[in-house]
């Protein structure tokens, strides 16, 4: 689902004013090992017992109860069912740190000794097995280590800590939800923000930056087709909606194609066509799905205006009078696109490259996927530092193997995807735990 463009460490180094970058503390990265193997374990349950978008009751449950032992002072439910976890220690800054919970309604398929058995109904109605198909639970278990790991190093940094588990990334509405539900209100308002998310392609324990852009708008739009049914033999007699969808599929494939500038990337994707019931009749009526992505405001509306555009553009050619206009309806709200704070991000790169060295560090491109964590620099975006970073999860022999032979492997949201989860959750919980004691250094 992710695909990255690599670009050297070193022309990144070039870019930017390198702040003062050190070495991980060995002990972090000692307990780190220590406690992996009951990390594993919380891992392997999270895996096991996936919930859906704003059914995240016992995963919440966990995160919240791992926080308050740690220390935190924590609230559960917040936007329906997320947890905020605060530790005050002294004067400074105040950081979020971000993990996601739902997993998705996919049957998995990973042959692993823990996969998930779980079932459930989705937000569509539709009951169906549940898997954590994005690697969200190597996000909950690395958050847990990093609560843990930054409570009990109190003494070498001062601010206040906010930790966050988000529900319902999945379906683009939990960030949303948390923040209407008084996140920024009732709790220490945050001047830097920080995720991670797992990766299918980059190797076990890289991590990847993608300062400025980082993951697209996120648009589902309906399009309703008239027409004018009638006997499959008397076509004449009709206006056939599935011609008209069919002429409207070909025509969209221009906006990209011949409308958008190649330097501005944008997809239009006609996931779903359905019209009709039998043989012999034509139908009245015929329904496409899209997922539109894009980046910026200006082509957000370009592609959105141009899909209205050419659905009515087709219906007149065929015919169709004003009544019968095609419907397009923009399903709100949408997803927007994430932006990385450009130099906090790069200057986090540096960093972490001084940390884990640069081979294990690379900026890397933005991709077409969806993802809400935007939203909480959306909420104050002149005062708030964002960065979500990748964490590979594919193991690099895979990787090279599959890249000899040609061979395509399972991404985010397969049913066969499972990530090489000790190297993810040690990677990202001493990234997490080190930019935070970076962002929040002792007076």
């Amino acid at each position: 689902m992710k695909r990255h463009i690599l670009i050297s460490f070193a022309a990144l180094s070039a870019l930017v004013v390198t702040p003062q970058a050190s070495a991980s503390d060995p002990g972090i990265r000692e307990r780190i090992a220590a406690d992996m193997p009951g990390l594993l374990t919380i891992y392997r349950d999270l895996h096991a017992n996936p919930e859906l978008s704003f059914q995240e009751h016992r995963s919440a449950g966990i995160m919240a109860a791992a926080a308050r032992k740690a220390g935190f002072t924590v609230t559960e439910g917040v936007g329906k069912t997320g947890v905020v976890a605060v530790l005050k220690n002294g004067p400074g800054p105040v950081v979020l740190i971000r993990a996601d919970m739902d997993g998705l309604p996919v049957i998995e398929q990973t042959g692993l000794p823990f996969a998930s058995k779980a079932r459930g109904t989705s937000t569509a109605g539709v009951e169906t097995g549940i898997m954590h198909a994005c690697g969200h639970d190597t996000h909950m278990t690395a958050w847990i280590e990093t609560a843990r790991l930054l409570a009990a190093n109190r003494d070498k940094w001062s601010g206040t800590l906010v930790m966050i588990g988000q529900p319902a990334e999945e379906i683009g509405l939990g960030a949303l939800e948390m923040l209407k539900d008084g996140l920024y209100t009732r709790f220490p308002k945050p001047d830097h923000v920080l995720a991670f998310h797992d990766s299918a392609d980059l190797a076990s324990g890289t991590i990847g930056v993608a300062p400025g852009w980082a993951l697209a708008n996120v648009d589902s739009v309906d399009i309703t087709i008239k027409g004018l049914g009638g006997h499959g033999a008397y076509p004449h007699l009709t206006k056939d909606p599935i011609v008209i969808g069919s002429a409207i599929v070909m025509r969209l494939q221009t906006l990209v194609s011949r409308e958008q500038n190649p330097f501005e990337p944008a997809v239009v994707t006609v996931g779903s066509f359905h019209a009709g019931a039998k043989h012999n009749i034509i139908s009245d009526e015929a329904h496409l799905q899209l997922t539109v992505r894009s980046y910026g405001d200006e082509s957000r509306a370009h592609l959105l205006d141009g899909i209205r555009r050419i659905s009515k553009a087709e219906a007149l050619a065929a015919g169709l009078p004003d009544e019968l206009m095609p419907v397009v309806t923009v399903m709100e709200p949408h997803t927007r696109a994430t932006w990385n704070s450009p130099e906090f991000s790069s200057q986090m790169a540096d960093f972490l490259g001084g940390v884990f060295g640069t081979g294990r560090v690379a900026i890397v491109g933005p991709v077409m996927a969806g993802e809400d964590f935007g939203e909480f620099r959306q909420a104050d975006p002149d005062h708030i530092d964002s960065l979500i970073f990748w964490v590979g999860g594919r193991p690099a022999d895979q990787i090279a193997a599959a890249k000899k032979e040609g061979k395509v492997l399972p991404g985010l949201h397969s049913p066969f995807w499972a990530p090489e989860a000790d190297k993810v959750i040690g990677t990202a919980a001493e990234a997490l735990t080190v930019s935070a004691l970076r962002l929040m250094p002792k007076p």
